[in-house]
């Protein structure tokens, strides 16, 4: 990024940022991509999962997000990336006999009606009516006086951190240049316009300067820090809003689907996720640290509290696999309350030379990006007279995506000639798709990759390996919180496997003992901060206890 000066910088390696990279990449510019730690290890690995239109905003009347959200999900699911968006059906309990099935049902037909006219509708099936006893027969945990019947529908869900990351690799395949663990501290100026950043390299500890004509602040909830280092005052601002989810085991919530039930604040998702269940989110106002935020005790009670009330045997503290929290940037308006605050996306160029993004939601991240890039396009234009292509990525199926449906045609040869079950390979096609080959390649190269790793026995050893020579893992958490969900997939937040990951890492990084040993003791500070912060009684006490953690930093040898 260094060696000459770069059409596009994008700042962020969240979702929005790494779809910026790919859309201008794919547009033929010289494209680059910081990001101050690891893809998606902001808001983007904190979600909630969901490929979707956003039910609640029809009754918003915000007809125009909803329907440019369906035709991004018909796109993800059909086009670019099959392998990674899947379906999943959601019960919505009623609660009141006649008029309330009539309400929800005018709803839902809508849903349905704004997917099939966008051009895109895709493959999911259409809504369906049940009984009481029929929806009970789909989620036999539903206590019998929790609804009178149900409206079942369907939306999609995404692994949002390999998704990101798949992004990523997807622009750099086409040129860009991508660089983790690269913070930017200030931004180059020219007169009165900006001309790149400074960054520092975290690893080295160097500090570089890289040049560009436009550069895309895709910052999420540090929109408004990085947009200070122009030294101007943005046109709009950012309010972090924190949700957090609880992750518990498949059985302890006997069913065939997810569930959406209201709130007094806003609506909460029961979501099947393999061999767990997601319970979220919570949206409440957030002031405080903006790396680490934190779920507290009060959180959690929130969310089993409002679970339980249609459970027929209520789910505790001990039932908690895991627990995770993130922020959500949202558009700062009049309102006070963030569940208030628009989820729909802005682009400003107040200052020459920087483009800034912000807002949004995971899904229309592709529009985000292509409205960034069209206004940088707009600035190459006049600064250089140059044309610009047009935004083409509704065309470019992600890495993995090409070939994963001869792959999935393929499992049972692939599971008999690696001496791995068929639920195995239909994991790893689920997880990489066609690049499913790849790490199958490894365990034929090194069998022993082809055994569980020990304490996640969902991943195997090679999953490691592989998200450390291909996939831009540099630190063990991003292999445990990103590359898989180790971290919250398991009741001990992946301490046992730990060791064993860093140990399969380490030859691949260069590692010495020291900075493997470093590794480990990080992440078991960093789940024992967690665990401690989901003590505390609320928001201030919990953050100061996640805080107890510092981030990881390579060991340097001195001199």
């Amino acid at each position: 990024m260094t060696s000459s000066r770069l059409d596009v910088l994008v700042i962020g390696g969240g979702v929005v940022g790494a779809g910026a990279a790919l859309d201008a990449a794919t547009r033929g510019l010289r494209t680059g991509l910081v990001e101050a730690r690891d893809f998606a290890s902001g808001t983007s690995s904190r979600s909630s999962k969901l490929i979707h239109g956003g039910l609640r905003y029809l009754e918003m009347l915000d007809f125009r997000l909803v329907a440019e959200a369906l035709a991004e999900r018909s796109l993800l699911l059909d086009r670019l990336a099959p392998h990674l968006v899947r379906p999943v059906p959601f019960l919505y309990p009623l609660t009141r006999r006649v008029w309330e099935r009539g309400y929800v049902s005018a709803g839902v037909t809508l849903y349905d009606s704004l997917a099939a006219l966008s051009g895109r509708a895709r493959g999911v099936p259409r809504h369906r009516q049940l009984t009481r006893a029929g929806a009970r027969r789909v989620m036999p945990s539903l206590r019998r006086d929790a609804l009178v019947g149900a409206v079942q529908y369907f939306d999609a869900q995404v692994d949002d951190a390999r998704h990101t990351m798949m992004l990523a690799r997807t622009a750099a395949s086409y040129g860009a240049h991508i660089a983790t663990r690269a913070r930017v501290t200030g931004l180059l100026r020219d007169g009165g316009r900006v001309v790149g950043a400074v960054v520092r390299d975290l690893e080295s500890g160097r500090t570089l300067e890289v040049r560009a004509h436009q550069v895309i602040n895709a910052t999420g909830v540090w929109t408004d820090e990085t947009q200070a280092m122009a030294g101007e005052r943005g046109q709009f601002h950012v309010r972090a809003s924190k949700g957090i989810h609880l992750v518990v085991p498949r059985d302890r919530i006997r069913g065939r689907s997810g569930l959406i039930l209201r709130t007094e604040k806003s609506v909460l998702f029961v979501i099947p996720w393999g061999r767990h269940w997601i319970i979220g989110t919570t949206d409440t106002p957030w002031d405080l640290s903006k790396d680490h935020p934190a779920a507290s005790a009060q959180d959690i009670d929130y969310l089993l509290r409002h679970v339980n009330r249609v459970l027929a045997d209520p789910l505790t503290r001990e039932d908690v696999e895991g627990v995770y929290a993130g922020l959500r940037p949202l558009l700062a308006g009049e309102s006070d309350a963030t569940s208030t605050l628009s989820r729909e996306h802005a682009v400003s160029t107040a200052t020459t030379g920087l483009v800034v993004v912000a807002g949004g939601k995971y899904t229309t991240y592709r529009v985000m990006a292509a409205d960034a890039v069209d206004a940088a396009a707009d600035g190459l234009r006049a600064q250089l007279g140059r044309a610009v292509p047009a935004c083409c990525t509704e065309d470019v199926p992600l890495a993995g995506a090409d070939g994963y449906a001869a792959c999935r045609n393929q499992r049972t040869s692939l599971a008999r000639r690696h001496g791995l079950g068929t639920d195995r390979v239909d994991h790893l096609l689920g997880r990489y798709g066609s690049l499913a080959l790849e790490v199958l390649a490894l365990i034929a190269e090194r069998p022993e990759l082809g055994e569980p790793l020990p304490g996640a026995e969902d991943y195997l050893r090679a999953e490691v390996v592989y998200g450390t020579t291909h996939e831009g893992a540099r630190h063990l958490e991003d292999v445990l919180a990103r590359r898989t969900r180790v971290s919250f997939e398991t009741f001990d937040r992946g301490v046992e496997a730990a060791g064993e990951a860093a140990e399969l890492m380490a030859p691949v990084l260069g590692w010495s003992r020291q900075q493997c040993a470093a590794e480990v003791e990080h992440y078991l500070l960093r789940v024992a901060a967690e665990r401690e912060s989901q003590t505390m009684p609320d928001d201030e006490t919990a953050d100061a206890a996640r805080l107890g953690a510092p981030d990881v930093v390579p060991l340097r040898e001195e001199g």
